[in-house]
Order: C-alpha cells, then sequence, then structure tokens
C-alpha cells in the first residue's frame, strides 16, 4: 500500500508545462505575424506645413533629408550616388510602394528634386514630400 502511495504523490508533485508552453509560443507567434511596424528613417526633420495635406493609404519607402542635406533611409545615412541602388533595392521588396519624402524645413529643394528624379527614374511614380498632420509639430 506503501508502494501504491508513493507512486500517486510522485504523479502529483510532477506537473507538464507543455501544454501551457505550446499555448505560450502560439500566442507569440499570433503576435509577431499581426504586429504592424513603423518604418523610420533615422533622423528627427521639423517638416513645412501644408494646408492641402491628405494622408496616404499606400505603403511607403520613407526618406528623409535633413536640415544639413544629408540623405537618411532605413536609420543609415545615404550617399547621393547610392541612392538610386538602394531606391530599386527597396522597391524590389515593394514594388507597388510609393515613396514618401520627409525633408527638413531647411533642406536644400536641389535635393529633393534630385531625389524625386532618382525615384521616377528607379520606376517609382509616386513620389510624396511628406506634412506634419494638423495639429503636430
Amino acid at each position: 500500500m506503501s508502494r501504491h502511495k508513493a507512486k500517486f504523490e510522485e504523479d502529483v508533485q510532477a506537473i507538464d508545462l507543455t501544454p501551457m508552453l505550446d499555448v505560450v509560443f502560439i500566442m507569440l507567434v499570433f503576435f509577431i505575424v499581426t504586429a504592424s511596424y513603423v518604418k523610420e528613417t533615422g533622423r528627427e526633420v521639423m517638416r513645412p506645413d501644408s494646408t492641402t495635406a491628405q494622408d496616404q493609404p499606400k505603403a511607403l519607402l520613407l526618406i528623409t533629408v535633413t536640415a544639413d542635406n544629408e540623405i537618411w533611409m532605413n536609420k543609415q545615412r545615404i550617399d547621393q550616388r547610392a541612392l538610386r541602388r538602394t531606391i530599386e533595392r527597396m522597391r524590389i521588396d515593394n514594388p507597388k510602394a510609393a515613396l514618401s519624402i520627409q525633408a527638413d524645413i531647411l533642406a536644400d529643394m536641389k535635393n529633393i528634386f534630385v531625389i524625386v528624379n532618382t525615384a521616377r527614374d528607379a520606376g517609382i511614380d509616386d513620389v510624396i514630400v511628406s506634412t506634419p498632420k494638423r495639429g503636430q509639430p
């Protein structure tokens, strides 16, 4: 009788965590798959205001032009000579995406036009100059 009781106590003390780990893993996968990622260019800029701003529902390729006329994409500084190659690589990942330029209010317009022309040469016709939403800095 004591042998049977000892086996029963051993079974009671051993808790199987496998089902709980399976549930946690499935929840983790669900949250990773459904999470929306925010793309950032790597630099903060003061964008000019606009009276005709519209929300863009399309996926965007983001490029930032800083006040000191540096071009940033995916948290990396991009040389103007490598810009077309970089845009073409990003376009391969998302062929229907529009290009959004976040230019600082002090950025030279010449650089913005170079980006627009380079994007059009790379096959992107939908180019947007991003402005803040009304009420945002």
